[in-house]
């Protein structure tokens, strides 16, 4: 950045083009569609966007199509080419509301602003007269508007933006309040920078879980069988089955004990735990069993902590560190589902730690290790941690926030970890660190979560017996490491976009018999490596050899073992990779020793 502290950086100009963009587009729309009525246009990452209220058509639905949006971009570079300047003017209440007389989405905006509140609009005005000021041009067009924007069109580059979709969006995200239009556009400094985010977009929708899950039948979703639940092929199933099978071997081997609990509990356990007060619009409603409302359950812990009341616990019991795989159901709006990344129904890889004080720090540390373990054993390195305070509504001691938020930085100071401080994001009952993830396209996705709680240990009686004979309070700490089987997944399949690790892949590989004569032989090889627990298909159908191949690296197979006369006669198998490489051929039990290498250090190369 430059000396002049009033330059704005980077990512300040991007906004700043983005958001002048916008006001572009909706002084387009309205030329191109008389009597359309704008909301609100703000920039947003990567790009803009605008909500309109189109007139409708002859038909009752609104007139602008997906078709429409080049005739706009059109209209956007007519309106850049003609150097119009930004002008910002700043009115009072009764002017603000006369100037958008009518328009009453403006006039909601303006009386929603409090009483001494700086009124602004951006009027767009022709390029001035040779020797006239800037800004004095002839109206064409204003919004109300806080911007700020670039001065003059002339500071937008014509190649370097581009629109990309519609969308409904209701106004102010209220579904009681009209169904707006959005159109979502992307704006850049340049074309060279345009052309790489376009780029991008192009591998982010190559890589989509939802289609990538398609072509490799992963899973599926069915709306008509009930929106936001996910259906796992059996091909997601071996991938499930095998991340499970890891997860649990790693939880016994670092001191966990797997717990299963019911998926239904009588509804005073939420009410108890506060879930029910906080949460209850995330849940579904109750059922009636033997006249007591039971739940469906949104999460697993009043479950783990009738199962630690279900005696008395002495220190020598502590730490308990219990983990589980629990399926749990919360209610999302359809709007907002989306995959495996958003759903209804959903497989928690859970854990609660209960311990005595002067083992917190220790557990915390403990547990921040672990989870950056399994991630980086899932091949995601780049990780960055937010530890989250304590909110404006909390209960619990001070002396014990304090505590355990000490105990959490000290965590991932010795992790060496990259943290921000998200202030006031800790939940009402403790505070909790983030771990972000970065994928293979540099997005950032939420992950493990590891949260104090000060507030059910109280609500549920829980206590331990010191070594004195007295009765405390255990520390409560929740760990959500993968965050969901679900979630994980979609990540996983777009991080790798489905060329997965041969040791978590559906298939491992394929046996391809060169012609109908070898079918035999290929049929032995099979038989021997499935006898030895590998995931392996054998390509019996009457496609040509090269269509053979060509559909198991569609199916991303990570190894092709072809067969013919000559493996036949030597007892070995030619060896052809998915990304087209080959290796020397080798005998079938060579080959064994190979891939059982690959899958037991856990590779991430083939």
């Amino acid at each position: 950045m430059s000396g002049d502290k009033n330059k704005p950086d980077a990512n300040e100009r991007l906004a700043l083009i983005r958001h002048s963009v916008s006001h572009v587009m909706a002084q387009a729309v309205t030329r191109l569609f008389p009597g359309t009525r704008v909301a609100i246009g703000p920039s947003i990452e990567n790009g803009f966007y605008y909500d309109f209220l189109f007139p409708a058509g002859e038909d009752g639905k609104p007139v602008l199509g997906t078709g429409d949006l080049p005739a706009i971009e059109t209209e956007m570079r007519k309106i850049i080419e003609g150097r119009q300047d930004f002008v910002r003017v700043e009115l009072g209440r009764e002017e603000a509301l006369a100037r958008f007389a009518g328009e009453s989405f403006k006039q909601e905006l303006i009386n929603d602003l409090p009483p001494d509140a700086v009124i602004s609009i951006y009027e767009n005005r022709e390029a001035p007269a040779p020797g006239a000021p800037a800004g004095s041009g002839k109206l064409l067009w204003a919004d109300l508007c806080r911007g700020p924007h670039v001065a003059n069109t002339r500071e937008i580059h014509s190649g370097a933006f581009k629109l990309q979709s519609i969308a409904g969006a209701y106004w102010r995200g209220d579904e009681k309040r009209p169904m707006l239009t959005r159109i979502y556009g992307t704006a850049w400094e340049n074309p060279k920078d345009l052309k790489a985010h376009l780029a991008f977009l192009e591998e982010v929708e190559r890589r989509d879980h939802r289609r990538v899950g398609k072509e490799l039948d992963l899973f599926s979703t069915h709306e008509e069988a009930g929106a936001g639940l996910i259906y796992w092929h059996p091909n997601g199933g071996r991938m499930r089955v095998a991340i499970e099978n890891f997860w649990r071997t790693e939880h016994y081997r670092n001191g966990y004990e797997i717990l299963y609990t019911p998926h239904i509990g009588k509804s005073w356990l939420w009410e108890t735990s506060g879930h029910l007060g906080f949460y209850k619009s995330n849940m579904y409603s109750p059922m009636e069993i033997d006249n007591q409302d039971y739940i469906i359950k949104p999460m697993n812990c009043p479950f783990h902590i009738m199962i630690y009341k279900n005696k008395q616990r002495s220190y020598r019991d502590l730490p308990l560190r219990w983990a589980e795989l629990g399926t749990v159901y919360r209610y999302e709006r359809s709007g907002v589902l989306h995959g495996l990344l958003r759903v209804r129904g959903f497989t928690q890889d859970d854990a609660h730690i209960f311990c005595t004080p002067d083992q917190m720090e220790s557990e915390i540390k403990e547990v921040l290790r672990f989870s950056l373990w399994i991630w980086k054993v899932f091949g995601f390195k780049d990780i960055k941690a937010y530890l989250a305070t304590k909110p404006a509504e909390s209960v619990g001691e001070q002396s014990r926030w304090d505590a355990a938020l000490e105990s959490l930085r000290k965590a991932v100071d010795a992790e060496g970890l990259d943290y921000e401080i998200d202030e006031g994001g800790g939940a009402f009952y403790g505070p909790k660190i983030d771990l972000k993830i970065k994928d293979a396209l540099g997005r950032e996705w939420q992950t493990t979560t590891i949260q104090f709680d000060f507030n059910e240990p109280e609500r549920f009686d829980m206590t331990f017996v010191d070594s004195g004979g007295q009765h405390k309070r255990p520390y409560m700490i929740h760990r959500a490491l993968l965050g969901s089987l679900e979630r994980f997944f979609g990540v996983l399949i777009e991080h790798f976009g489905g060329a997965f690790p041969v040791w978590i892949a559906p298939e491992q590989a394929a046996v391809i018999p060169v012609s109908e004569g070898f079918n035999g032989y290929a049929q032995k090889v099979t038989a021997e490596l499935r006898a030895l627990d590998f995931r392996v298909s054998l390509e019996l159908d009457d496609s040509r050899l090269n269509a053979k191949i060509r559909e198991c690296q569609n199916r991303k197979i990570p190894y092709m073992l072809v067969v013919g006369q000559r493996e036949a006669d030597e007892g070995t198998v030619s060896i052809r990779l998915r990304d087209g490489r080959q290796l020397e051929p080798m005998k079938t039990a060579d080959f064994a020793v190979y891939l059982g290498g690959k899958i037991n250090t856990r590779s991430l190369d083939l």
